[in-house]
This record gives structure tokens, sequence and C-alpha cells, in this order.
């Protein structure tokens, strides 16, 4: 019998022992300088403790809303440990293939969980939502898919009354202009999560956001520890949130489409075929020979994350993140060594 997938698996798993990094979703290697230069200088700070009102007003500004619909958060993961110690749904539902963390945190808290299994082009199927279901989980777009969903669709399964549907951003910002993201959107029901993890380079640091009405923010903010995020992260918050963080946000993230595109049609000629469609940080491709070929290229020095531990996936699939070109190059370069 088939044994579930191992929900906490992660693309960190992947990595260590000197390999070359196309496993975890996280740009570059270091936040840019003028970030890690803030970062050193909010050291100065640590006897105080973390002040969040700066940081829930920066995102408010960024996003259109007030501050009481904000909630910074140790990241996106920590979201998702908090709506499931916040809510009480009668029937939760999460579309897969998705990032596990969702589901993982709900059946951590003792929440029962049905899967909605996209397949084909992996596109959101409003229809497949059950009617009664009260709360919805979404990726958007979709880690480990890279599909990213009309916000039109998300909308039209926020639209049943009681429900709530909470959409995972944390990797908008690799859209050029985030044309479907929700984040300024103010709905009843709706809840919006971004990270920083990805784009700036701060995985370790653990540091987003919840956008959602009022009164579930609250509810959110008791179920959060006191002083949950440290003051270097809240100064990450704010200061991604400036004009000019968003305008190098916006052109590293035309720069990754072009550089996607490319390695995306590089792989396709070695036999490896990507999810088509891709908008974020990483191919989802399939191939029959996927986890032979994921340790023949650990011997070769380098990792990439197995497809097989998200619901909806399997054997026959891996998750390649996309790097500059020089680094895609040397991984290509690995491929066609291993005669693909």
């Amino acid at each position: 019998m088939p044994t579930d997938p191992d929900l906490r698996h992660h693309g960190d798993a992947e990595v260590g022992d000197g390999l070359v990094d196309f496993a975890v979703n996280v740009r570059g290697v270091a936040p840019p300088d003028w970030l890690a230069r803030r970062l050193r200088r909010s050291i100065e700070d640590l006897a105080r403790y973390p002040d969040p009102a700066r940081a829930r007003h920066a995102v408010a500004r960024r996003h259109g809303r007030t501050p009481d619909e904000v909630l910074p958060t140790a990241g996106a993961a920590e979201a998702f440990v908090l709506l499931a110690r916040a809510l009480t749904p009668r029937r939760a539902v999460v579309v897969h293939p998705q990032f596990t963390e969702p589901e993982a945190a709900l059946r951590a808290a003792g929440h029962p969980v049905e899967r909605v299994v996209l397949d084909g082009d992996f596109k959101l199927d409003p229809g497949r939502i059950p009617p009664d279901a009260d709360l919805v989980m979404i990726g958007n777009p979709t880690n480990p898919t890279s599909v990213l969903h009309s916000a039109a669709e998300i909308l039209d399964v926020c639209a049943r009354p009681g429900r709530t549907v909470v959409v995972d951003e944390a990797f908008m910002d690799c859209v050029p202009g985030e044309p479907e993201t929700l984040a300024g959107v103010s709905a009843p029901g709706l809840v919006v999560l971004r990270s920083l993890t990805k784009t700036w380079a701060l995985a370790g640091l653990r540091a987003g956001y919840v956008l959602a009405p009022p009164p579930l923010i609250t509810a959110l903010s008791e179920a959060q520890p006191l002083w949950a995020v440290s003051t270097p992260a809240l100064v990450a918050i704010e200061a991604c949130c400036e004009p000019a963080a968003l305008a190098e946000a916006g052109a590293w993230a035309a720069a990754l489409g072009v550089e996607r595109d490319r390695l995306a049609g590089e792989l396709a000629l070695r036999g490896l075929i990507a999810v088509p469609g891709a908008r974020a940080s990483f191919l989802c491709v399939r191939t029959p020979d996927a986890l032979d070929l994921r340790e023949r290229l650990r011997e070769r020095g380098y990792a990439v994350r197995r497809g097989d531990t998200f619901p909806g996936l399997g054997p026959d699939w891996l998750r390649i993140a996309v790097r500059d070109r020089a680094a895609n190059d040397t991984l290509l370069e690995a491929l066609d060594d291993l005669g693909r």
C-alpha cells in the first residue's frame, strides 16, 4: 500500500555536504547590502522588547490596508500554526499540490483535513471545492507547481458566506506587477499570507505577515506568543515595504522570468518537462526517472527537491530552483554529463 507523503519534508532537508543548492527557493545566499546594514543597526535596540507598530503601518501602506488588518509573524509558517490554533473549521480543505505546512499545522492542532488534488495543468477549479467547506487553503503562485491562479477564481472560492479562504502568497513577489495578488483586497473571510524569506534571503530571520479582517487579526494575535517577531525581523518587514525595495524586487522578478523560461526550455531538451506557465522562482518538472536522477545529481554535487512528498505529485516529479544564468548552466552541464 502507498504511504502518505511526508508533510514535514522540505527543501532544506535536501541540501548540505557541499551540495550546490537547487532545492531551496531562496534568492541568493545573503540579503542585499542595504538590508544587511539595516539589520545590523537593529541590534542596537535588542535590549528593548519588539514593537510591531512601525512594521504594521509599513505593510498597511504598501497594500492599501489599515494597520488593524496586519499581523507580523515569524514567517508564513508561524501564520499557519496561528490559523490552526485560532480557527475551528468543520470542514477544512487544502488544495494540493501545494506547500505542505498548512495541512501539517491543521493536523497538528487536531483538525481533520480533506484534500482537493489538482492535476493536468494544476490550475485552480473553484467547482472542485466542496460547497460546505468552511476553510480552504490555496497557494498562489503555488509551491511546488509554480502555477499562478487568477484572483477572480480565488474570489469565487471566497464568495460562499461563512467560509475562510487562506491564500499563501509567499512567492507572489516573483510575479512582475503582482497582477493576481489579493493582498490589497479587504473581504470577509479572506486571509492573505506574505513572506520575506524568498526574495530577500531571510530564511534564518523568519519574517512575514498576515492580512485579514480586523476580528481575525485580533484572534490570531491572541493565539500568538508575546513578542514572537524579533526586532530585526520587524525592521526587515518595514524596510522591504519601502518604494526602493519594491522597485528592486520588481526588477529581480522581471529578470527571473526571462531566466526561468530559458531554463525550462533547456530542461525540456533534456527530457525534464516543466509544468506550463511557471511564474515563481522554481520549476516543477516531470521525468520517469526523477528519484534516480536526483540521486545521480547528488553524486555530482547538486541538490534538487524531490516531488513525491507533495500530495498530488509522485516519484516522477522534481522541483528545481531557478538561479542566475551561470549557476543554472552548471546544472545543465551536470545533466549533460549524465547523458540527459
